[in-house]
């Protein structure tokens, strides 16, 4: 299995390579040269496999420049005994006869980025002794609120790796800013700009064609990799519990073989719902991907009239993760949708970075509706639907997961028969504020800060707190880098001491 270009301009590498690498170095996203198909009967063979056994399965149709053992070295340690808060890696919770949630917040850090960056760092490791890299290499990550910490911790220590996370300042909750800036680890490194999770992302990925930058750094020792879902060794995991929850509905006879069910997942950058779509492309039973965006709907809008128009107001929501504008990985699923068309995708992403928006044709829009729906909710939605579902099914949201729901129930209007499930994407603690003001009202966050809140909302809901989310006011803070977007190769260099 070779590695291809979103843009056509590049030339195919292996999966080891595209690992290394992140990004395509002249723009552009890495994807598989071909498809890998799973018809029914291995899907249903795959049905009695665990989760690390499943992940073996799927991720060695993608890996093939990695040996079994080597791919089964890597998913033994990313989810070995006590990594995971559950022995499913992934639970399914029934929140009514025809929707599920995906629980995929059961790692260190509390947030469905764990799945995927707790064996990626090994991943990366092994892509470094295949190809023979002597350098050190440094992992750029931007995060609007989850990915730093699960990098972060992902990374934390690896040897011959620094990572660098950069996050919007005021553009994170208190609890996941605290989750970064007490992260130990003599390798990492966290900075605060000033902008929003769009002018970090930009930056970052300007830095990876930025050839002139990359020299500098190559010539000092180093070399640059991402851990966003621009890097296909970060998307590929997520591919895996997509499946997952389909052979866990199959052995609990809650479909029947062969059944098409629903995936509504709160999508932001785009990543997490691509892993469904990729799942789809492999002969996973999949009848429609509800996309639920929060009121910076930009993902809603293009997929109801195929115009992506990033010229408009960035509001602050109560969804933080979800506050995005440009997503990234929606280039991987217009490549795909429209038949690999790189010339295309090049001219519309460039429409994009100069001019703001770009509009497909109605043709392309069409296939588009086939496979994807668009729904958003609004702040007033989202803390409803907490509470809502709080009181009658006994089940606490964070507020990710709560446009997700709010989303369905919108949808299901439509199509109520279908099974559906609803990504979960992080722990409801995580975003205890707007969780508790959902359950009490706004009076009861006053005079309270995050921790005092932490310890009311488990004693409203009685679930226990997180492990990763204990204690963060009583840890040491370790990063205090701050600064302006202009800045980040200045910084860069600084924390390289170069």
């Amino acid at each position: 299995m070779y590695y291809i270009s979103t843009r056509k301009n590049y030339h195919k590498v292996s999966a080891a390579e595209a690992i290394k690498l992140g990004m395509v170095p002249k723009e552009g996203l890495f994807v598989p040269e071909n498809i890998p198909d799973i018809t029914g009967e291995q899907l249903m063979g795959m049905a009695r496999l665990s989760y690390q056994q499943l992940t073996q399965e799927i991720l060695r149709l993608f890996l093939t420049d990695y040996s079994r053992e080597e791919v089964n070295e890597c998913v033994a340690q990313a989810y070995r005994p006590g990594v995971f808060d559950s022995k499913d890696i992934v639970p399914l919770h029934k929140l009514s006869e025809h929707s599920f949630i995906m629980e995929l917040w059961h790692g260190p850090t509390a947030a469905f980025k764990d799945v995927a960056l707790q064996i990626m760092p090994y991943f990366l490791s092994k892509a470094k002794q295949k190809l023979k890299i002597k350098k050190d290499t440094v992992i750029l990550v931007a995060t609007s609120g989850d990915t730093g910490k699960a990098a972060l911790e992902g990374f934390k220590d690896v040897q011959g790796i620094k990572i660098i996370v950069f996050y919007p300042y005021g553009g994170v909750s208190s609890v996941q800013e605290l989750q970064m800036t007490t992260t130990e680890g003599s390798n990492t490194h966290v900075v605060s700009l000033k902008g929003n999770f769009d002018d970090c992302q930009n930056a970052v990925k300007e830095i990876f064609s930025d050839q002139e930058f990359n020299q500098d750094i190559s010539d000092s020792g180093y070399e640059l990799s991402s851990a966003n879902s621009i890097n296909w060794g970060r998307l590929a995991p997520q591919i895996v519990y997509y499946f997952w929850a389909y052979l866990k509905l199959l052995k609990t006879n809650a479909i029947k073989e062969n059944e098409k069910i629903n995936f509504c997942i709160p999508t932001g950058n785009f990543g997490n719902i691509l892993a469904g779509y990729y799942a789809c492309l492999m002969g996973l039973p999949i009848k429609r991907l509800i996309c639920a965006s929060n009121e910076n709907k930009v993902l809603t809008d293009f997929i109801n009239t195929g115009m992506y128009d990033r010229k408009r107001e960035f509001i602050k929501t109560n969804s933080p993760s979800m506050d995005i504008l440009i997503s990234s990985n929606l280039e991987r699923f217009l490549f795909e949708i429209s038949g690999r068309r790189g010339e295309k995708v090049k001219q519309w992403f460039e429409e994009l970075q100069t001019e703001g928006s770009f509009q497909v044709e109605s043709s392309l829009l069409e296939k588009i509706q086939n496979i994807m729906v668009g729904y958003y909710a609004d702040q007033g939605e989202i803390l409803s639907t907490i509470k809502e579902v709080f009181e009658n099914h006994n089940y606490l949201l964070d507020t990710h997961t709560a446009v997700g729901v709010n989303v369905y129930q919108n949808y299901r209007l439509k199509d109520p028969e279908t099974v559906t499930v609803i990504g979960s994407t992080a722990n409801p603690y995580k975003f205890n504020s707007s969780v508790l003001e959902a359950l009490k009202g706004k009076e009861a966050l006053t005079g309270k800060n995050e921790f005092i809140l932490l310890e009311e909302l488990k004693r409203i809901s009685g679930q226990e707190i997180h492990p990763g989310l204990k204690n963060l006011d009583n840890k040491k803070v370790n990063h205090t880098i701050s600064g302006e977007v202009k800045d980040i190769k200045r910084i860069i260099k600084a924390i390289l001491g170069i």
